[in-house]
């Protein structure tokens, strides 16, 4: 199948669009960053998600994974939010040229453009909890709301799902994995008593995305028990 990742340079995107290269898709991937990785079947596109006028009109995508994304940055709602808005209307949508680039009454009439399949939005357990900084928690709950958008827009030709992860070891979480007290503190309400690696995640994004036809309009937390932590209280007999 051919699939676009964005946000393929580091972390869940490129592990991601490694695994799909890996089990024989073709894959495209957007990013700011140029490539860091190379395939046969691998085509790189240096491409800020909110910037639609800038996107290649020629891609034709059966699956789209929404992953690019920023944390405590001058922009997190435009890149995390905007920019999944502006690739998913812009590939699993077909709009007329008269429609301009509004979300009102011609992105609700818009049919499903008719190779696509599946959408995958990597949200984040922060979009369910509110917890983290203010304008990323309110970014990764709007991926969440828009995922339900999108799946009753996209039915019954495809599905549409969110990967919400907890805590991930990738690069943009460094500054807390390398810090043996506030990695203890985390420890301490992570179950699971470790994070998810980028290959974890993209197995779970493979799954939803190719394996699943059925499951859609879903939110998928995948946080090692963290959001779900509680303790039963109750007197020593």
């Amino acid at each position: 199948m051919k699939v676009l990742v964005t946000g393929t340079s580091a972390g869940i995107g490129r592990a991601t669009a490694e695994l799909f290269l890996e089990r024989g898709h073709e894959v495209w991937g957007f990013d700011v960053q140029a490539a860091t990785l190379t395939h046969p079947g691998y085509t790189h596109h240096v491409i800020d998600v909110r910037r639609p006028q800038d996107f290649p009109a020629g891609i034709k995508p059966e699956i789209i994974i929404n992953n690019a994304g920023v944390q405590d940055s001058d922009d997190d709602l435009g890149v995390n939010l905007r920019g999944t808005i502006n690739v998913t209307e812009f590939y699993a949508f077909e709009r007329r040229a008269s429609d301009g680039w509004g979300t009102g009454t011609s992105a609700l009439l818009a049919k499903p453009a008719p190779q696509v399949r599946a959408v995958v939005n990597v949200g984040s357990a922060s979009g369910h909890t509110g917890s983290e900084f203010p304008e990323y928690a309110a970014s990764k709950g709007g991926v969440i709301a828009y995922t339900k958008n999108v799946a009753g827009r996209l039915a019954p030709q495809g599905t549409c799902n969110s990967i919400d992860p907890g805590g991930v070891l990738t690069p943009l979480n460094q500054c807390v994995m390398d810090d043996p007290k506030l990695w203890g503190r985390i420890m301490d309400l992570t179950p699971m008593r470790r994070w998810a690696t980028a290959e974890e995640i993209a197995e779970w994004i493979y799954f939803v995305a190719v394996t699943n036809r059925f499951m859609t309009g879903q939110n998928l937390l995948i946080d090692g028990g963290e959001a779900g932590r509680s303790e039963f209280i109750w007197p020593e007999e």
